[in-house]
């Protein structure tokens, strides 16, 4: 009777580790480690990227270096071409930087408001939107925005867009270059420009003209001292830093240039990137956060390879 039994108990663990072993060999095995930025960066291809366009390149020459930014001509065509009259006529050389407030913006321009534009046009009409269409690629980002229907990437700028009223604008992330202006929305023209250095003032979408992006130096514009007066301005004319000159990087010659390339916004690669930073896999992050914020999202330039 024991043989018995204790064989019947043999067989039914016999048969309990073999289920066992048959149900851990059909588990499925853990899910790969996510790539990171830096991973995606390296595994990246030549066609990811875009190099800067010289035309729509601006050079600004600071006592500490040199500013680089790229230009939006998709979305403030007359605001970019004006910019550029201006520094071709050199209307910045000699000008200063005049505010610089906190978690704001930094500002540069004339402070007497005298200063001769040459050929360009001291006023522009405002292009604080533009209509969608075939010839602006957009990348959705996946997540909801609290100020606007639809948010993501064009052309390497950070953007937003509205379907049903068919209007595209640029937005207000870090590092965004936008023209000052006074209470009317048709008084800017580029002749006061402002660069984003804080956490993004969304709020000024669609009420400013936003014309460009800084992809090099800006750690020159945000270190500077905080202006003690209203709105971050300087005090006193000493306070304040000169512009020494802004040129357009097509008139610079080729070696004195600062070879860039930017990655495109429109390719599989980007989109990677993007997830990677929704849900961070590096071993110090403990709760990916399944979401991103536009002004988040890295936007990444290199040197180009010799």
């Amino acid at each position: 009777m024991r043989i018995r039994i204790a064989g019947a108990l043999c067989a039914a663990l016999a048969a309990h580790l073999l289920s066992s072993n048959t149900a851990r060999a059909a588990d499925p095995a853990p899910p790969a480690k996510s790539a990171t930025m830096a991973d995606i960066i390296a595994a990246s291809k030549p066609t990811d990227w875009r190099r800067l366009d010289p035309e729509n390149t601006l050079y600004v020459e600071l006592p500490s270096g040199r500013v680089v930014i790229d230009l939006a001509p998709a979305f403030a065509p007359h605001h970019v071409a004006n910019v550029k009259a201006l520094a071709r006529g050199h209307y910045y050389d000699g000008l200063w930087i005049v505010r610089s407030q906190d978690n704001y913006v930094v500002q540069w321009g004339d402070p007497d408001g005298k200063r001769d534009v040459g050929k360009a046009e001291r006023m522009l009409k405002a292009e604080f939107t533009r209509p969608l269409g075939a010839d602006l690629p957009f990348t959705l980002l996946p997540d909801r925005d609290g100020y606007a229907p639809e948010v993501g990437f064009s052309n390497g700028f950070p953007a937003a867009r509205n379907p049903k009223s068919k209007q595209a604008w640029l937005a207000h992330c870090y590092g965004m270059v936008g023209a000052g202006r006074d209470e009317d929305a048709d008084s800017g023209s580029g002749t006061e420009i402002y660069v984003v250095n804080g956490q993004a003032p969304r709020h000024l979408d669609r009420n400013v003209t936003l014309f460009g992006r800084v992809v090099s130096g800006i750690e020159r514009l945000v270190t500077l001292p905080r202006g003690t007066e209203a709105m971050g301005y300087y005090k006193t004319p000493e306070e304040r830093t000169e512009i020494r000159s802004i040129r357009v990087a097509a008139d610079v010659p080729e070696a004195e240039r600062t070879p860039l390339e930017v990655m495109r916004t429109d390719t599989r690669t980007f989109t990677e990137l993007v997830e990677s930073r929704r849900n961070r896999s590096e071993s110090w992050f403990k709760v990916p956060a399944g979401y991103i914020n536009l002004c988040n999202v890295p936007l990444v330039v290199r040197p180009v390879a010799p």
